[in-house]
């Protein structure tokens, strides 16, 4: 997760690089901070994943197990 709030502050301090550059109110200031959001919504979904169970992350490794079995009805 660290990874990408990183990457987020990496694009935060481009962003505002852009926009110094490029001023507040150009196109290329609006898609740096377009990029930004992206990654806060990326971020953010992450978070509402639920983590993995123990026997989700068995059934992830041993698919043919007998407890991973699914039988469809």
């Amino acid at each position: 997760m660290s990874d990408i709030q990183e990457q987020i502050q990496a694009e935060v301090e481009q962003a505002r690089a852009v926009c110094d550059i490029s001023g507040s109110n150009s196109a290329e200031c609006a898609a740096a901070w377009d990029a930004v959001e992206e990654l806060q919504a990326e971020a953010s979904h992450q978070r509402q994943q639920k983590p993995k169970t123990s026997l989700e992350k068995y059934c992830d490794d041993n698919p043919e197990a007998v407890e991973c079995r699914v039988y469809d009805e």
